[in-house]
């Protein structure tokens, strides 16, 4: 880990404690593990940092971890223009919880990604703006990125298009 990534790294141990459950250093990438409850302060302090600000949230999506306890992520790719580093931040979430506060006020263009976790997995992004199906129909029930979702689909609960 560099030296920029090592000072925030610290700057998000000292300002949230144990909210900071865990820190990875993975091929150059720095990932964060943090509680649901700091997510929107800690994308803040990336976007806000003047030692090393993080201006663009490049990706969030969700995971199936398929565990038991903490069955959900949500990870969050930011990337810094100004020292060309990239720092993730990853949230867990229990299955009868997945619930995870929006961080569509502090970067607009993550509402599309929350959109798609939510879509894709079932992870509810409180606080967005507009959080509905981006490719699923809108009455649809299932997730079919989660990992208990069968592999060839829910007979009957979409209409397929005939063969011709």
């Amino acid at each position: 880990m560099n030296l920029h990534l090592e000072q925030l790294v610290n700057t998000l141990r000292e300002r949230f404690g144990d909210a900071v459950e865990d820190v990875v250093d993975f091929r150059d990438d720095v990932i964060v593990t943090v509680h649901r409850d700091i997510i929107v302060e800690a994308a803040t302090l990336l976007r806000d940092n003047p030692e090393c600000p993080f201006p663009l949230c490049e990706d969030v999506f969700g995971i199936d971890a398929f565990t038991e306890k903490k069955r959900f992520e949500v990870n969050y790719r930011f990337f810094s223009l100004e020292k060309n580093e990239r720092v993730h931040l990853k949230v867990r979430v229990d299955e009868d919880d997945a619930v995870v506060p929006s961080i569509t006020d502090v970067f607009p263009c993550a509402g599309w990604y929350e959109r798609e976790a939510w879509d894709m997995i079932g992870v509810t992004f409180s606080g967005h703006p507009d959080l509905r199906r981006i490719y699923m129909p809108e009455d649809y029930e299932y997730f079919p990125l989660r990992k208990d979702f069968p592999l060839m689909g829910v007979s009957g609960s979409i209409p397929l298009p005939k063969r011709g």
